[in-house]
């Protein structure tokens, strides 16, 4: 199954290293932000993972739900936790989904159909393009996708500058420009038109080309 930006996640059942889930439930009325590894005790997911957990307390604030996923099991994830608060200074306190089964990864068409029924014998290298980040809405829509190679670590602080904008222009008619930051001002979308923007904008906007109208980022 191919996954493009506003289909359905696919929803499954899951052991997690804080018991079992149905994703869908478990995301429930808040966002959510799935990334994925290839394996456990890899050097580079290992920094990704606690650089992630300390990050949890800001995406808490945007209500948004983190969880990670590897294709071992999650009697692994809890040996390689206590790795990562030893070498990154952070617990991870969010669920880790384990996928020996490779059934999840398979969903979220990071795996081909012919990958398999099990994460046994494979190495990090087999699957190397289980690392990705998904965020998701409310509505269980995607509302980004990243995916990166296992030889570069995974920014996640643009990973929350994204789900700042995807939160924003979910609530407001507005786009975010390039390397936009949250308080910065952002773009009327083209849908839009000038009299209804001024209805919204009675302050008017910047527009130095017609098509180009910017204002300062609406209040939540």
């Amino acid at each position: 199954m191919t996954l493009r930006i506003n289909a359905t996640a696919p929803d499954f059942k899951a052991e997690t290293t804080q018991g079992p889930i149905e994703f869908h439930k478990w995301i429930g009325d808040s966002w959510a932000i799935l990334f994925s590894h290839p394996k456990d005790f890899t050097p580079v997911c290992t920094t990704e993972l606690g650089y992630m957990a300390g990050l949890k307390p800001q995406f808490d604030k945007l209500n948004t739900k983190i969880i990670g996923l590897s294709v071992d099991p999650v009697t692994n994830h809890s040996k390689w936790a206590k790795d990562i608060e030893e070498t990154q200074g952070h617990a991870v306190t969010f669920p880790m989904i384990g996928d020996p089964e490779l059934k999840v990864a398979t969903a979220y068409d990071m795996l081909p159909e012919g990958a398999g029924t099990t994460s046994e014998g494979r190495t990090a290298a087999d699957n190397a393009t289980v690392r990705s980040v998904f965020i998701i809405g409310p509505d269980k829509k995607i509302k980004a996708m990243l995916v990166y190679p296992m030889s570069s670590g995974r920014n996640f602080d643009e990973v929350l500058r994204l789900l700042e904008s995807c939160q924003l222009t979910a609530k407001h008619q507005v786009a975010t420009p390039v390397n936009w930051k949250k308080g910065e001002d952002v773009i009327i979308v083209p849908a839009v038109s000038d009299e209804a923007a001024k209805a919204k904008y009675p302050n008017g906007w910047r527009a130095p080309k017609p098509y180009l109208r910017i204002v300062p980022q609406p209040k939540d």
